[in-house]
């Protein structure tokens, strides 16, 4: 819990406290249903929930947007963020159940309000739209895009200075240039190394993709 806030300053007494109760929780829900591996779980603030928060460390969703969450596994990065952004709304899918089994119990315990759940492959989501799509490695940037693309409120005519418009921000790691390459997108790339000193955020990175 330390390494968040030598980041992280300006947390409620509730989002500290909800922050704390994560290491508890995900320890005992992954001793009963295996999400994380167990050479992780012992760093869970800095591998999974300083990891997600790097998106929140760049990016600053406005009260009201809403963000789907594609693959949430054990609810990253989308637990952390909704503790960070409360009055932002999330939408956890994963087509594994019984991973968001762990999300749905972890929120419910931790008093996170502003999640909801979908058992369902994400190009399976039909007549729903959001303002940012967010995913931690799961697939290949190019699946990521084909996915998320269709979710995506369209761009607004009139944007406001400074707005972030509406995409997808992905967590990736390693050499990005051939699947960059295949997606046949252009995103904005920033190294998760100039935000955080830890050695394991070595070339891990923040993508952005717009429409």
């Amino acid at each position: 819990m330390e390494i968040i806030l030598s980041y992280f300053s300006d947390f409620t007494p509730r989002q500290i406290e909800q922050f704390k109760m994560l290491g508890p929780l995900y320890n005992e829900w992954n001793s009963k249903i295996n999400v994380i591996s167990r050479k992780d779980i012992d760093s869970l603030y800095e591998k999974h929930v300083l990891h997600s928060l790097s998106i929140a460390a760049v990016f600053d969703f406005k009260p009201g947007s809403t963000v789907i969450d594609i693959g949430t596994g054990g609810g990253f990065p989308g637990i952390p963020l909704a503790i960070y952004f409360p009055e932002v709304q999330f939408h956890l899918v994963d087509s594994i159940s019984k991973k968001l089994k762990i999300v749905n119990a972890v929120a419910d315990a931790s008093g996170i309000s502003n999640i909801t759940t979908q058992h369902i492959r994400a190009e399976e989501i039909k007549n729903r739209h959001f303002d940012y799509a967010v995913s931690r490695a799961v697939a290949p940037l190019k699946d990521l895009w084909h996915w998320s693309k269709p979710l995506l409120k369209k761009k607004k005519k009139v944007i406001e200075e400074d707005e972030l418009l509406p995409g997808l921000i992905c967590l990736k790691g390693g050499d990005l240039a051939l699947e960059i390459q295949e997606s046949g997108t252009r995103p904005r790339i920033m190294p998760i190394s100039d935000i955080y000193k830890e050695d394991s955020f070595y070339e891990k990175h923040v993508l952005y993709v717009t429409r």
